[in-house]
Order: C-alpha cells, then structure tokens, then sequence
C-alpha cells in the first residue's frame, strides 16, 4: 500500500509542478510537459513490478507509435482556441480528434503487422 500510495504521489507532483509552472512561466510548464517524465516513471513502475524488460521495451514502442496522434491534440486545440472556439468546446473537439487519430494509429500499425 505504501509503495502505491508513493506512485500516485510522485507521479501527482509532476502534474501540479506543470500546471504552476505555468502560471509563471509558460515556456517553462511546456517544457516540463513535453519530457517524458510520465513515461519513464510507467516504465520504472512497471519494471520495478515485475522485473520483465519485455514488457518494458514493448510499453516504450507502443508509447513512441502512440505519441503520434496524440499530437493532434496539441495542433487542433491552439487553433480552434484561436480561432475563437470557446475553450471546453476546444478541448472536446481536439480529445475526440486525438482519440480518432489513436483509433487511426492502431488499425494502421495492424495492416503494418505491428501489434503494440
């Protein structure tokens, strides 16, 4: 309990780091976003768990194929923010176009006979 209990704390500030980060400094919050910091501690966490490098390099692959439509959500949301679109309408938007694009992503690695 108390090692699961550490996980969601450390892995909790580095959410709330981001989001005070940039109420300063927004350069800053993105760049504190942008590192993998979440993936590393899932791929810590997860080799801490169960000691299987396997399981670890195939987190790490599925993540890099993953990454890819995830960044629609970073591309939409500037744009329809600024193009006047009220921010949860943004936000929707650009987490079911994120979520098309990772339904995308998957069949296209499947005709590619990557299974991740």
């Amino acid at each position: 309990m108390l090692y699961a209990t550490l996980k969601v704390l450390l892995t909790s500030v580095l959410v709330v780091a981001v989001s005070e980060a940039g109420k300063r400094n927004s350069l800053l919050a993105a760049i504190l976003a942008s590192l993998p910091l979440v993936s590393v501690l899932a791929m810590v966490w997860l080799y801490v768990d169960t000691r299987d490098v396997e399981k670890v390099a195939s987190l790490a692959s599925g993540i890099f194929w993953l990454v890819l439509p995830s960044l629609v959500l970073f591309v939409t949301l500037p744009l329809l923010l600024r193009g006047g679109v009220e921010f949860f309408a943004s936000l929707a938007l650009s987490i079911a176009l994120t979520v098309a694009a990772y339904f995308a992503m998957v069949y296209v690695l499947r005709l590619a006979g990557i299974h991740i």
